[in-house]
């Protein structure tokens, strides 16, 4: 876990953010994922699973 420091002062990048922020940007591509429709968390855990396994396939098929 990257976090900040106290001392910090103004905007710095955080490294390594830019990962999660891009895995949330392929996630999105999913119009189920786009909002959190689903009120029940192990649905919502297995729609975050199909969407990552689609883009693992999508990534496969398409080097």
């Amino acid at each position: 876990m990257i976090r900040r420091s106290d001392d910090q002062k103004g905007f710095q990048v955080l490294p390594r953010r830019w990962v999660v922020e891009r895995t949330f940007g392929w996630m999105t591509r999913w119009r189920r994922r786009v909002r959190d429709y689903e009120a029940r968390l192990n649905v919502s855990e297995a729609m975050i699973l199909v969407a990552m396994g689609g883009n693992l396939m999508r990534r496969n098929a398409h080097p």
